[in-house]
């Protein structure tokens, strides 16, 4: 359950960029977009014509009269271009007095388009050529253009050329129509479509989600997202002066890139003048292939980050350290993979925030399972590092698996010793004495039991249980406990001699062995518990060790233990105990 809610406060913790469109991960999306959109070539329609530093210092400065260009629009219309795209505004009428004659090239000439800029004087052209198919569809409101002067905008067409940025300041994305508080006004890319298709109208197709896709009759229509924004494929457009004039066959888009006139915007591609950011607009509309950020492209990066989040976490809590980090590996590739594909398919969907975000999911998954290892190992070693020897415990860090937590059934060996005659002792010496007695006791008994790889199970008093081939196995597991029952009963007759000489009274122990299945594991309540065994073969080992002292022997062993240990053991007579309808056939150490 703790882990579970670990899982959702992580997943809902790296969905807030996403849901909010937070600066920090917009940018890491545009970036990645940026480094995987594989580059295009031109579609051979456009070419750029620079009015560059020479040209001005030739005609003697900006702007130019408007009777020279004029003179350039009929060279471009002689040296057979298909349209022009006058990518400046003539918001003010000539001082040279040169209007009519460059609206009369206009008019005489070829399609021509003339650009407005955006200014916040809400002022709108009339909405033509507009036709909607859907209901409620919003765009991005236009606060107002500067038009041209009224002799121009009726020689040639206008429209928006708009360059707004993203959230680092880069122009990656341009509205091909904006709304107005009347209708809609086109964009200088969209007027340029209709120049090369020669029709009036353009269609905007789109629902309550958002445009679509906007289209001109006689060329395949143009995915845009949302907003009715299109992405930029920065091609390398063909560029050309006014000395050389290479526009044969081209619509051309006219700018100015002498020295402080025109601004430079910044875009993924560096500094460009406003003119060739709207050729490589129109370049990107063209393309086949053009990149264009769905719809629903908010719902599929959520799902591909809940997906793989969910995965990596199931397969690190599911599976083991090497398989789990295997195969979220192999997840986490392809994912990266699949974002690579359908990003050079024109899909702009990112997956870059899922990848970062399931590695940090991982990690998390990582550290609590690493967490969990250690907690287990520590909870091990404090269990069993006063009962096992040091290699054992080791063992059992290293791999936990051997150790069923819970319980399992198991055939051991048990083994039960008790000190005969407590209560005397404890009347004829002092509380401290005693205490040092029974330390003493009870160390060389363990000291025994871990030399022969059995465990101490508890100490009850003074008596003590001991188990063979569990939590480990053990083999031959009935001998081994019947050689520790020899060593401790040396151990003690060794221990007689050091108390003696120190003037204390020696002791005497009775030690039981059985073997046989019993369930062994943590018991107790959720709280409190307690690696032991419980089952019949435990209690027999138990009531084997109390009648020791009946039958005048130190040592009672059962019968399977008997069977299997390999040892002669000399049998006794059997013995009636507590819960058995039968006696039991008992041996000791002949």
């Amino acid at each position: 359950m703790k882990k579970t809610l670990i899982f959702i406060a992580v997943i809902f913790g790296l969905s807030l960029p996403m849901v909010y469109q937070t600066t920090p991960y917009q940018t890491l999306k545009l970036k990645t977009f940026d480094a995987l959109i594989h580059k295009q070539e031109p579609t051979g329609f456009f070419t750029i014509l620079n009015i560059n530093e020479e040209d001005v210092i030739k005609e003697g400065g900006y702007p130019f009269p408007r009777s020279r260009l004029a003179e350039i629009q009929k060279k471009l219309y002689g040296n057979g271009a298909i349209g022009v795209g006058w990518v400046i505004a003539f918001t003010e009428k000539d001082r040279f007095g040169g209007d009519a004659d460059f609206a009369m090239s206009m008019r005489m000439t070829f399609p021509t388009v003339l650009a407005m800029f955006n200014n916040e004087s809400n002022d709108y052209p009339p909405t033509t050529g507009t036709v909607i198919l859907g209901e409620n569809i919003q765009g991005i409101k236009a606060n107002g253009v500067r038009q041209n002067i009224p002799m121009f905008q009726t020689s040639a067409s206008q429209g928006v050329a708009s360059a707004p940025t993203e959230v680092d300041n880069l122009v990656r994305q341009i509205p091909l129509l904006m709304q107005t508080p009347d209708g809609w006004v086109a964009s200088f890319g969209t007027e340029v479509l209709k120049a090369l298709a020669q029709q009036k109208t353009y269609i905007i197709k789109g629902s309550e989600n958002g445009i679509e896709e906007i289209s001109v009759r006689g060329i395949p229509p143009t995915k845009l997202d949302k907003f009715g924004r299109q992405w930029i494929s920065w091609v390398d457009t063909p560029q050309t002066t006014l000395q050389e004039m290479d526009v044969e066959g081209k619509f051309v888009f006219v700018g100015v890139t002498a020295k402080g006139v025109m601004p430079q915007i910044a875009t993924p591609v560096g500094l460009l003048e406003p003119h060739k950011i709207q050729a490589a607009l129109s370049e990107s509309i063209l393309l086949d292939s053009s990149s264009y950020v769905p719809n629903w492209n908010l719902t599929g990066e959520l799902g591909i980050f809940l997906v793989l989040g969910a995965l990596t976490w199931l397969l690190l809590n599911a599976l083991g350290i090497t398989w789990g980090l295997v195969l979220t590996s192999l997840l986490h590739l392809s994912v990266a993979y699949g974002g690579y594909w359908i990003i050079n398919k024109g899909i702009l969907l990112d997956v870059t925030w899922s990848l970062i975000s399931g590695f940090i999911i991982a990690s998390t998954a990582f550290y609590l399972r690493f967490r969990e290892q250690y907690k287990l190992r520590q909870q091990i070693k404090k269990q069993f590092e006063h009962y096992l020897d040091p290699r054992q415990v080791k063992q059992l860090q290293k791999n936990p698996d051997l150790l069923k937590l819970g319980g399992e059934k198991r055939t051991c060996t048990f083994l039960f010793t008790d000190l005969r005659g407590f209560t005397a002792l404890s009347e004829s010496v002092t509380p401290e004495k005693v205490t040092y007695i029974m330390n003493k006791v009870l160390t060389a008994q363990q000291i025994a039991v871990q030399k022969h790889g059995g465990m101490v199970d508890k100490y009850i008093g003074d008596a003590m249980m001991a188990i063979f081939n569990a939590p480990l196995d053990l083999k031959n597991h009935s001998m081994v406990a019947v050689a520790c029952a020899l060593d401790i009963l040396q151990n003690i007759k060794d221990l007689n001699e050091e108390l003696i000489s120190e003037g204390l009274p020696s002791i005497a122990i009775g030690i039981g062995i059985n073997s046989g299945e019993a369930i062994i594991g943590n018991m107790g309540s959720e709280n409190r518990f307690d690696y032991t065994a419980i089952g019949d073969a435990v209690n027999t080992a138990a009531r084997l060790e109390s009648a020791t002292k009946e039958r005048e022997v130190d040592l009672l062993i059962g019968e399977q233990t008997e069977v299997y240990c390999g040892f002669y053991l000399e049998p006794l007579e059997p013995i009636m105990v507590k819960g058995k309808a039968k006696p039991l056939n008992i041996f000791t150490w002949k």
